[in-house]
């Protein structure tokens, strides 16, 4: 289901993607190694969120989808927003009625607090125009944990999508990189001092043999903090608002006593 019409103005868009973009995206998934590094990303998001059967997920910056098919076959309650209609479009293509989607920005959510176990934004601050409101927003529609995957700044793969934005005009031409430490911060400024867990996955440049890329697969390759794609989860705390409580009450009436004095 499609609902494009929530907002009649979007606000802090960023960088909306047209449907040149949009196909960009599905070419480069039409690639055997592009297809592999995302199922890897994706079963890095599953493992670190653990999201059960029945449990609802929010995919803030749902692109075409990609990431959508996994969370369905595991029964969860998928719902997912994205600024660009032309992604929504390919989006619905791909999944039809089973994912509720709408066009929205990541900055301003339309739901309500809590409103949903787990959410994840990955490689979606790269392009948003406020990150930080943009983790606030998750933050406050999300009730368990929330997964952040980002192209790591300090990765040979940050280096060759600046590149390719600059020799080929891919949509990383507009995108902003991040840290591992520099998302940390942000969270911590938003939530206070939670439990915030890391996990990297290295992608070894082709033409390196098999046995270095295999190396992706190890377990210790994951902590690694130059690994080109990041995923961080953050565990939420409930927090209670404390205000005095009102009561009312009739006063007693003062008991007067009499005392007579004789002489």
């Amino acid at each position: 289901m499609i609902n494009c019409g929530f907002f009649t103005k979007l606000k802090a868009m960023g960088y909306d993607f047209d449907d040149n973009d949009a196909k960009t995206f599905e070419r480069r998934l039409e690639h055997p190694r592009n297809r592999l590094a995302l199922d890897r990303q994706n079963r890095l998001m599953i493992d670190m969120l653990k999201p059960m059967r029945g449990q609802s997920v929010l995919d803030i910056g749902c692109g075409t989808g990609a990431r959508l098919m996994p969370l369905l076959q595991m029964g969860l309650d998928v719902t997912a927003i994205d600024v660009s209609e032309h992604m929504i479009r390919v989006a619905a293509q791909k999944t039809g009625s089973r994912v509720e989607l709408r066009r929205a920005s990541a900055e301003d959510l339309p739901f309500e607090d809590n409103a949903f176990n787990f959410s994840y934004l990955v490689t979606t601050l790269e392009f948003v125009e406020n990150p930080r409101q943009a983790l606030a927003e998750a933050c406050r529609v999300t009730k368990d944990r929330i997964f952040v995957g980002i192209v790591n700044r300090y990765s040979i793969q940050s280096v060759e999508y600046r590149l390719s934005g600059i020799f080929t005009g891919s949509p990383y031409r507009h995108a902003r990189f991040y840290s591992i430490w520099e998302i940390k911060r942000m969270l911590r400024d938003i939530l206070g001092d939670v439990p915030i867990s890391w996990k990297t996955q290295c992608r070894i440049p082709r033409g390196c043999g098999w046995m270095l890329q295999n190396l992706e697969t190890f377990e210790p390759a994951k902590s690694s903090p130059f690994g080109g794609f990041a995923g961080l989860v953050v565990s939420l705390i409930p927090r209670y608002r404390v205000r005095p409580l009102d009561i009312r009450c009739a006063a007693e009436t003062p008991t007067v006593m009499l005392v007579s004095i004789i002489p």
